[in-house]
Formats: C-alpha cells, structure tokens, sequence
C-alpha cells in the first residue's frame, strides 16, 4: 500500500536524538533553543517560542493575545479540529466562515461579512502549504483593529511575494508532528515579532514562570522563581528539538521533491473528467498534502477504487460546522464548505515516495475517471 504520508528520517536524527539522551538532559533545554534560533533564521523573523505541538502553538498564540471569554474567532471550517479547539480552550466562541472553491484558502469576502463587535481575531489557514491573501488579511485587521493569528501547520516553506510564511504578521503557528513537511517527532512553534508577546509565550508554556527550568540550572543553581500569569506545559524537549534540527537542515530538498510530486500529478490530472485538482501556485508552495475534489458522490468508490489498487487515502477534512461538538457554534450551513467537506480527497505526498509509486498512484487515479 503506498500511504498518503510519511516521516523522512535518517541515522543523522538518530544520531542527534542520542546525543541528547548521552546529555541526560531530556526537557527542554540548549537543542530547544538552538531550534528555535535555526527556525527564526530559516524564517526570517523576530521571535519563534517552541511548543510541543501545533496545536499547543495555536492556543498558546491566541492565549497570548489576550483571547478569552466575550471573544469572537473567524476560523474557516475546512480546516483541522485543532483550530477549533484552540479557540474554546481560550473561552472565546469560534466563527465559521466559508472557503474558496477553486483553492479552499479562507474566503475573505465571507470573513468580512462576519465581522463584528466581538471580534479578536482571525485565523487563516494556509491549506496545503498553499499561501492566503495575506495583504488583505493585513489590511482588513488593522482596519477593524483585529489580530492575525496563522495556522501555518502545512506551511514551513511557502512564501508569500518573496517573504516565508511566519515572517511577517501577528502570530503565525507551526507544526511538526510526524507527518509534516519536517517533524520533531511532535512540537510546534509561533513566529513572531511582537517583543512582549513572545515573552507572554515564554512564560506560558512553562506554566507561567520566570525561569524555565533550563535557565534556571545550568551554570550556577538558582532555584528562585516566580509564576506571573496563567500558563500550561507545554515546552518543547530537547530529543524532539534534536531531531528538528536535522529535519529543518534537509527542508529545502523535502520541498523539492514534494513540489516535484505535486507538478506530476497536476499534470495527469488536469483534464479529468470525474475530479478536479486545486489551484496552486508551486512557485510559493511548500506542499505538504496533496487535495483534489471527487464530483458526483463518487468519492467512497474512489477511495475503495484506489484502495484496490494499493493507494491509501485521506480526507482534509470534515468541515467542523458538520461536527457533533461544534454544533452549538454553528450559526448558518456554510454551502460551500459542506459541498467540499464531501469531495476533498488526499492523495500520497511524501519524499518517500518513488517515481515508481507516483506513477501508480496517476494509474489508479486514471483508471477510476475512465471507468463507465
């Protein structure tokens, strides 16, 4: 079965994860901050606070804004549960707007449309690794003085008119869980250039206190510390940090081929009949999922089709207007993020992958559109 997704690792992660074992220091410690300076160079900004997953970077981002209680977020619904539930963690009652069909990046008209009072914040996806209008995300918050704050968790190494992702805006968030365009293993992390935030997300991922621990022991023993705001375990450690030093290393050359992967497959599909591939502009993708969209409600046999054949299949996802727990948010039926929340399919897309393999998967895909 050739798999929608998989870590690239090698002896050199291996290799580093020992040497943090050999250290005997397994939390967060001097890997986590050379991490986070390699990331903020790679990226291009100010500040990076590394976290223990994507989804801890988004709640500990909207958190350090001040998000809470009598807030409103405007979140796309086809995006990952995680942004969902980093809005209610925070107290704040998440928005649901629309996508675009032909790329289902958030749909800005509809965000504007839905803008009120309440707002703090609006969360963009960038879906795909495929970038947002972040000009016109930019210009609408310092309009109604609201923030950005980015899911970027498909996103290391895109850009957006020459600048990565995460190097400009409010608060952009990162994940590296196993199957992302590199992992630590798991962790996230938030980009970001405001001073004083990013030391209100210092002290928050370590339960609000002054001193993390590895400040706090290395050199001299100073035990003394101080818990000033609210805050959760959330740090990053230093084996998982390890491993993402040598995966952001080889990130270049991951998009090279995932990109490479992407540009094959657009080309076998464009011209189908049965489905539809997404627009995206390679120049400033890094891809990390490859979507297209099944029409007719053929999708289930789609998916059993290539399952016969040795492709394994996702979806991206279930609009989370659609889910149980997020009804209770749910203001109107959002047409447009119902339609593709039962079209979006996920084909394989990792550096794993052989020409070989890419060939089967256009196969098995051709194969299915041609059939009566």
């Amino acid at each position: 079965m050739i798999s929608v997704s998989r870590p690239s690792l090698g002896h050199e992660e291996l290799a580093a994860v020992g040497e943090v074992f050999e250290s005997g220091w397994l939390g967060m410690g001097s890997a986590t901050l050379a991490f986070e300076n390699a990331l903020k160079d790679y990226l291009g900004c100010r500040h990076v606070v590394a976290v223990n997953s994507g989804s801890s970077a988004l709640h500990i981002a909207l958190a350090g804004i001040g998000t809470g209680p009598g807030d409103e977020v405007i979140v796309p619904s086809i995006t990952f549960a995680a942004c969902v539930q980093a809005i209610i963690a925070t107290g704040a009652t998440p928005v649901f707007c629309e996508s675009r069909e032909d790329d289902i990046l958030i749909d800005i008209d509809d965000v504007e449309r839905r803008i009120t009072a309440r707002t703090k914040a609006i969360m963009p996806v960038h879906y795909c690794g495929n970038p947002c209008d972040m000009d016109r995300l930019l210009a609408l918050a310092e309009q109604h003085r609201l923030q950005i704050v980015e899911d970027a968790a498909h996103a290391l190494g895109s850009t957006y008119k020459g600048r990565r992702i995460g190097s400009f805006g409010h608060a952009t968030c990162f994940s590296f869980d196993p199957i992302k365009n590199i992992t630590c293993g798991e962790g996230g992390a938030v980009a970001l250039a405001d001073d004083q935030v990013a030391e209100t997300l210092r002290r928050k991922r370590s339960l609000g206190i002054t001193k993390e621990s590895w400040h706090r022991y290395r050199d001299v023993r100073n035990w003394h510390y101080e818990v000033t705001t609210h805050g959760y375990r959330y740090h990053m450690p230093n084996f998982c940090a390890a491993v993402g030093l040598v995966q952001l290393r080889k990130l270049d050359q991951f998009v090279v081929r995932r990109r490479a992967i992407c540009m094959r497959y657009d080309a076998a599909f464009r011209d189908l009949s049965k489905l539809r591939i997404l627009s995206v502009d390679y120049a400033d993708t890094a891809p990390h999922i490859y979507v297209m969209r099944v029409f007719g409600n053929k999708r289930e046999s789609f998916m059993q089709s290539l399952k016969d054949a040795g492709v394994d299949t996702a979806i991206h996802y279930t609009a989370n207007h659609l889910q149980p727990f997020f009804r209770d948010y749910v203001v109107d039926q959002l047409p447009v993020a119902t339609r593709l929340s039962n079209e979006v399919i996920t084909l394989p897309l990792h550096c794993g992958m052989t020409d070989e393999d890419v060939a089967s998967v256009i196969e098995a895909v051709g194969r299915f559109d041609g059939a009566a």
